[in-house]
């Protein structure tokens, strides 16, 4: 299978296409992933409103029933609550990771060890997310593809 990607001008809106003999279980995996990258949610920075794509974000946490979205450059204030943000995005690679915290698995550059059967999350920014024990047991099963 070859792969081919072509750069395009702003003004002309973003395609994706798949050409093949036949729509095997890969492909439908592939249109899948594709999917579930798209959406937007909504943040609040500098008492402005921003629409954030879910690709974008590294993890969303809760501090004092407010919920935070945090992307590589800025961190967004969300009217959402955790549960509800879990809810939308557990197809979008997104794990709750402690009572507190949602993952975007997408962002995560190495998951390491850390004490009291807890894991730390390396982000691809450099920051690190702890993985309660109570939710280890979800993230195994994430990370070997189960659903």
């Amino acid at each position: 299978m070859h792969t081919r990607i072509t750069k395009i001008d702003r003004d002309k809106p973003e395609l994706l296409e798949i050409q093949c003999h036949s729509v095997s279980e890969e492909v439908r995996e592939i249109v899948a992933f594709v999917k579930s990258r798209q959406g937007q949610l909504t943040g609040i920075a500098d008492e402005r409103q921003y629409e954030i794509s879910i690709s974008d974000i590294f993890y969303i946490e809760s501090v004092d029933n407010k919920a935070f979205i945090y992307t590589k450059s800025k961190v967004y204030e969300t009217r959402q609550k955790l549960y509800e943000l879990e809810e939308m995005l557990s197809k979008k690679h997104f794990l709750r990771v402690s009572k507190s915290t949602l993952l975007n698995l997408m962002k995560v550059s190495a998951i390491k060890p850390a004490l009291n059967s807890r894991f730390t999350a390396v982000l691809q920014s450099g920051e690190q997310v702890v993985i309660t024990r109570k939710y280890v047991p979800a993230l195994k099963k994430a990370l070997k593809g189960d659903s």
